[in-house]
C-alpha cells in the first residue's frame, strides 16, 4: 500500500492542522482508496513564537498613505483584485452603494421596504446557514446576523434594485467569512470557483435570480477602496505582525535551525514501507526537498511540492541543502511542483533542474494571500497528485 506523508506549511497550528489534514486525506483517498495518509505536524515543536509578545515591534504610526493609481487590467484581474479589496473590507461595496443613494421616495401603504425584506431573509439565513453553505455554517450565520443590523444596509437598499442588493449582500457575506478565516489563519480557503458558487447560492437565498459567473465584482471598488489596505498596515502594525508572524517566523526559524525538523521527518519516513510520497505545502515542501537532498530515502518514490518557495531559495543561495548551480543529487526522486500564478509565494523549478522537475500550474481564482491557502480546496491539485502516483 502506498503511503503519502503530508507536511503542512507556515503558520499552521492546532486545531487548524487537524482540519487541514482531514481535508487533504479525504481529497486524496477519494481518488486513491489504496493510499495511506500520514500527516506530519511540526508547528508546535519547530514553529516560531513571539517569545516577548511583540516587544520588538515599533509603536504604531499615524502616517496615512493611500494607493490611488491602478493599471488597466483584464476583466478577470479586476475581479480578483476587487475580491482582495472585499476581503480587507467586506462592506466596501455596500458603502459605495450607500454613498450613491438619493433621498428615499414614498412607498405605497402596506408595502415592505427592500431593507426590511432583506433583513428578514438574512435572519432566516443565519438560522439555516448549514443548509446553504454547510462547510462554513457557523461563520456564515455570524456574518448574516452582523449584516442584518448593519447601518449601511438601509442606504444601500435605497439605491439598488432588489436583485442587485441580494447579490451585493451575498458578496459581503462571503467576503466577511473569508476575511475571518484569513485573520484566524484558517488552513483551508475556498478557491474562486467555490467562492463564486457560494455567492450565487446565497444570493438566490436572499431573493436574487440565478446569475452564474457573470456576477463579477465591480471594478470601481478598486479606485474607491484600494487604499484601505495600505492605511491599515501603518495603523495596526502590532496586530498585523502578530497575525503574520507565525508564517514569516516559521520560515526564518527553519532557515536558521532546520536540522531538528528534518531529522524528525526522516525518522518518520524510515518507519514506512515503500512506496512513499512526500507532499509538502509551502515551507513543508522545502523541508521535504532538503530532507531528500541531504539523506537518501529509498522508500520515497515521489516528491510533491505545492505553493513552495524551494526553487527560489535554491536560486537565491538560501536553500539549506543545496546551492545554485549544484544539481539535484541522483537519489532525489521524481518531483511534481504545483503552483498558482496568482500565489506570489509559489515558484517553478523546471528551468533550474532540467529534466528533474515537472511544474504544473493551477488556478484557484483567488487573490493573494488567499491563493496561497486555496490549493487544498482545488480539486485539480488532488487530480494531479493522483495522476503522478499511478
Amino acid at each position: 500500500m502506498p503511503t503519502a506523508v503530508f507536511i503542512h506549511g507556515t503558520g499552521v497550528r492546532r486545531p487548524g492542522f487537524e482540519t487541514l489534514a482531514r481535508h487533504v486525506t479525504a481529497g486524496l483517498t477519494a481518488l486513491r482508496d489504496d493510499l495511506r495518509i500520514v500527516p506530519y505536524y511540526w508547528g508546535d515543536r519547530h514553529g516560531a513564537t513571539l517569545a516577548a509578545d511583540g516587544a520588538s515591534i515599533p509603536p504604531e504610526t499615524g502616517e496615512d498613505r493611500a494607493i490611488s493609481d491602478f493599471p488597466e487590467w483584464p476583466a478577470e484581474e479586476h475581479d480578483v483584485a476587487a475580491w482582495g479589496v472585499l476581503y480587507a473590507d467586506p462592506e466596501a461595496e455596500l458603502a459605495l452603494a450607500a454613498a450613491a443613494a438619493g433621498r428615499a421616495g414614498e412607498r405605497p401603504p402596506g408595502s415592505v421596504s427592500p431593507e426590511h425584506l432583506l433583513q428578514e431573509r438574512l435572519s432566516t439565513l443565519a438560522a439555516e446557514s448549514a443548509e446553504v453553505v454547510p462547510e462554513w455554517a457557523h461563520a456564515l450565520s455570524e456574518a448574516a446576523t452582523r449584516l442584518g443590523g448593519h447601518p449601511l444596509l438601509g442606504p444601500a437598499a435605497a439605491s439598488l434594485d432588489p436583485n442587485e442588493l441580494a447579490v451585493i449582500a451575498a458578496r459581503a457575506l462571503v467576503a466577511h467569512t473569508v476575511h475571518r478565516a484569513l485573520d484566524a489563519g484558517h488552513p483551508l480557503i475556498p478557491d474562486g470557483g467555490s467562492r463564486d458558487a457560494w455567492v450565487d447560492r446565497i444570493a438566490q437565498y436572499l431573493g436574487a435570480l440565478p446569475g452564474g459567473s457573470e456576477r463579477g465584482v465591480r471594478s470601481r471598488l478598486l479606485g474607491a477602496a484600494g487604499g484601505l489596505a495600505s492605511r491599515a498596515v501603518l495603523r495596526h502594525r502590532h496586530a498585523l505582525t502578530h497575525a503574520a508572524h507565525p508564517a514569516a517566523g516559521d520560515v526564518l526559524r527553519y532557515l536558521c535551525r532546520s536540522e531538528g525538523v528534518r531529522s524528525e521527518l526522516r525518522a518518520t519516513v524510515a518507519e514506512l514501507a515503500p512506496p512513499v510520497v512526500l507532499i509538502g505545502h509551502s515551507l513543508g515542501g522545502i523541508m521535504a526537498l532538503d530532507s531528500l537532498v541531504t539523506t537518501p530515502l529509498p522508500q520515497v518514490r515521489l516528491l510533491v511540492t505545492v505553493g513552495s518557495q524551494a526553487p527560489f531559495l535554491y536560486e537565491s543561495g538560501c536553500l539549506p541543502s543545496l546551492v545554485h548551480p549544484r544539481p539535484l543529487p541522483p537519489h532525489v526522486p521524481d518531483w511534481l511542483n504545483v503552483y498558482d500564478p496568482r500565489d506570489i509565494l509559489s515558484y517553478v523549478g523546471a528551468r533550474l533542474f532540467p529534466g528533474r522537475v515537472t511544474d504544473t500550474a493551477v488556478d484557484s481564482r483567488q487573490p493573494f494571500p488567499a491563493a496561497h491557502s486555496a490549493y487544498w480546496t482545488n480539486p485539480r491539485v488532488y487530480q494531479l497528485i493522483a495522476e503522478h502516483l499511478s
